[in-house]
């Protein structure tokens, strides 16, 4: 019965954190990518992740175009994620300074693979299902995704009038995710 728990209750925590860093890394993608930040689902991030990353912005300085501020924020937390994950996950394991801060930089890493999954994926859906239809999410899925598919357009003609740079950007991401070493009780 208690490792049902564990296993619900590190499911549980586990989500949730990791969708709370998904939103923090999206705000330092919004940033070097130039999103527009009048767009709801920007200000959604920019509200969400505002006061810690303030907090930060405090002895931490940007540089150049990237929210550092953020960037450690994010690491904190996959820090603290891996901590849970050690502690629920895998009874007997104490803190690990070392190993759990590679672990948490490659957590990061495969969320941010993850993150661009999954926008690509549903921008193609959207593109298929309603296409040039302009939405809020659209404009800013857009804008966070055509950094990556612009290189691969430019080398993968389109067939027939089928994009097929979503799909190859796609499995170059799972391919990443899959070459990182991340143990499996953190993927």
């Amino acid at each position: 019965m208690i490792d049902h728990t564990n296993n619900a209750l590190l499911f549980l925590v586990d989500t949730v954190l990791s969708l709370y860093i998904i939103v923090v890394l999206l705000r330092v993608i919004l940033q070097l990518v130039h999103a527009d930040f009048r767009n709801p689902i920007s200000q959604f991030v920019w509200q969400t992740t505002r006061t810690p990353v303030n907090v930060l912005r405090r002895v931490i300085p940007r540089w150049r175009n990237w929210d550092v501020p953020a960037l450690v924020f994010g690491l904190i937390l996959s820090y603290i994620l891996i901590q849970i994950d050690l502690a629920l996950g895998a009874p007997g394991f104490g803190p690990q300074l070392l190993p759990s801060v590679a672990w948490a930089i490659l957590k990061m890493a495969t969320l941010v693979c993850n993150l661009y999954f999954f926008t690509i994926l549903i921008q193609a859906l959207m593109s298929w299902i309603s296409p040039n239809q302009y939405s809020p999410a659209t404009a800013i899925l857009f804008t966070i995704n055509e950094p990556l598919l612009r290189p691969v357009r430019g080398v993968i003609p389109t067939i027939g009038g089928l994009d097929l740079s979503p799909l190859v950007v796609i499995i170059a991401l799972e391919v990443v995710s899959r070459l990182l070493p991340l143990p499996g009780l953190f993927r």
